[in-house]
Order: structure tokens, then C-alpha cells, then sequence
């Protein structure tokens, strides 16, 4: 049963891990951000529809500003904003800034919004986390006004933006599906005119291998997919085991860049994604030995 429920977890985590570099690999070919934004959410918002108007919008749970924030931190602003981010740093760094950080950002809001404590064991990975962001930043130079750091920026926005977007759907109670459901099909009915209107006619120029591409691990692997997956590992594992998994994403995403962009990173940033893949595994409750817990 555990073995299942992992397969369920790692092929999730996988997916987020790959989207990244999927999406820098796209930024290398010929699509720009919005591009690959809005590939996503057309591909994403027509899937999940029929979903959508099964379930509706959770107004009574959400509120309007709730509809708006999820909108927000799970549909085009995130995606767009990380997208930009990845023209300027590597995905490495995506992968240990976006994904990795969003656990200590979600705490920071969590207690004050929601009124959650820590366990001191769970601190001790906010701490892990928070010394390995600063660790990789400095790593990299920390120069205000440098492209990379620009990037880093961006990468931090976007977690902070998640962040928010899982606080409220926390706080409303409703499923990670439902969730993406109405970020996607926001993302559809907004963004989707908008740059129809500024950039409609340039993914007819783009060579329909990057789009189909872009449009099978954005649009279906990773906005519907990877959420179903990682239900059923949480289902099969629990809360706290299934989430443990994303621990890894920073590493995974940093192999998948050696792999796919040939984008190695320096012994330093290593040890900065160890230290936050650490503190994710800490804070999300991941499993210890036996030996720890009898302490």
C-alpha cells in the first residue's frame, strides 16, 4: 500500500518539478511568458469547466475576494509571473525559491490568519527553509538590480502568491481540484482575450512541437493530473507523509535542468536546495525513524 501510495506522490512531485523546466526549455525555443501562460489556461480552463460548473465558484465559502485571490495565486498572475522569472534565472533556483519557500510563507500567514502553532521540530524546518533561501541568494551574488536576482525576485512573488492561494483554500475547506478548477477557468475567461487581443497571432508562427509540449505538461500534466495524483497519495498515506514529498521538488527540479537545459548548479546552491529540501521535509511532517520519535 505505502509503495502505491508513493508512486502516486513522486509522479506528482515529479510533474511540478518538470513543469518548470519544461517552461525554461520553452523561454529557450520560441515562445515567450504569456505565451506559455496562456497555453496553459486554455488547455487547463477547458478541461476543468465541465468540473467547474458542476461544483460553482464556493462564493459561500470563499466570498468574492476569495474567488479573486484564488484566481490570482493559482491562475495567470502566478504562472506569468514565474514564467518571467525563469527568463532570468535558471530553474534550479525556480524550484528552490518558488516551491521550496512556499511552506515558511505559508506559516508566516497561517498563524496570524488561521492562528495555527508549530511544533518546535516544525520550526526547526522554517528556520532550515528561511537559511536556505538566504544561502542560495547569496550564492548567486546577491546584487541588487542583476537579472538573476531579478528572477529570484519573481520566483520568491510567485510562493508568496501561493501561499495565499493555499491559505484560502484552507480556510474555505474546499478540494485542491475544485481549487485549480476556478483558478483555471478565471485564467481562461480573463487572461485569454486579453493577450488573444495583444499576442493572439503569434503562437500561430511557433512550431507546434513547443505547443504541444507546453500544452501536455502545463495545461493537462500539471494543472490536472499532478492534483489528482497527489490526492490519492494523501488519501493512501495520510496528510503529513503524502506532503512530505514535496520535498524533494527542489532537487528534482535541479536534476531535471542538468538533464534537460544543462544547467548545473554550483556546489554552493547545492547545499542551499539540500537545506531547503530539509526544511520542507520537516515542516510538511514527514515521517522520522522510529528512534527520533521515541526521544
Amino acid at each position: 500500500v505505502y509503495a502505491k501510495g508513493a508512486l502516486f506522490g513522486l509522479t506528482a512531485v515529479s510533474i511540478w518539478a518538470g513543469w518548470i523546466v519544461v517552461a525554461r526549455l520553452g523561454l529557450r525555443t520560441s515562445l515567450a511568458p504569456e505565451d506559455i501562460t496562456a497555453i496553459r489556461f486554455a488547455v487547463a480552463g477547458l478541461i476543468l469547466l465541465p468540473y467547474l460548473l458542476r461544483h460553482g465558484l464556493a462564493v459561500d465559502r470563499l466570498g468574492w475576494s476569495g474567488v479573486v485571490l484564488l484566481a490570482i495565486g493559482g491562475g495567470a498572475p502566478i504562472v506569468l509571473l514565474a514564467n518571467v522569472g525563469l527568463t532570468f534565472a535558471p530553474a534550479a533556483h525556480a524550484g528552490a525559491l518558488f516551491p521550496g519557500a512556499m511552506p515558511l510563507l505559508v506559516a508566516l500567514i497561517a498563524v496570524p490568519v488561521l492562528g495555527e502553532t508549530f511544533s518546535p521540530l516544525r520550526r526547526v524546518g522554517l528556520v532550515l527553509i528561511l537559511a536556505g533561501v538566504v544561502g542560495l541568494l547569496l550564492a548567486a551574488g546577491l546584487t541588487v538590480g542583476t537579472r538573476q536576482t531579478a528572477g529570484d525576485a519573481m520566483f520568491l512573488g510567485a510562493a508568496l502568491l501561493w501561499a495565499v492561494y493555499t491559505i484560502c483554500l484552507r480556510k474555505a475547506a474546499i478540494s485542491g481540484l475544485h481549487a485549480a478548477a476556478i483558478a483555471a477557468v478565471a485564467s481562461l475567461v480573463v487572461y485569454l482575450p486579453i493577450y488573444a487581443v495583444l499576442h493572439g497571432d503569434r503562437l500561430l508562427g511557433a512550431p507546434l512541437g513547443d505547443v504541444a509540449l507546453q500544452a501536455l505538461v502545463q495545461g493537462v500534466l500539471t494543472a490536472v493530473v499532478s492534483l489528482v495524483l497527489y490526492g490519492r497519495a494523501v488519501e493512501i498515506l495520510g496528510a503529513s507523509s503524502g506532503a512530505a514529498f514535496a520535498a524533494i521538488c527542489p532537487v528534482l527540479t535541479a536534476l531535471f535542468g542538468i538533464a534537460l537545459l544543462d544547467e548545473m548548479p554550483t556546489q554552493a546552491e547545492w547545499v542551499t536546495i539540500a537545506t531547503i529540501s530539509s526544511g520542507v521535509y520537516l515542516v510538511t511532517g514527514g515521517p522520522l525513524p522510529r528512534w527520533r520519535r521515541g526521544r
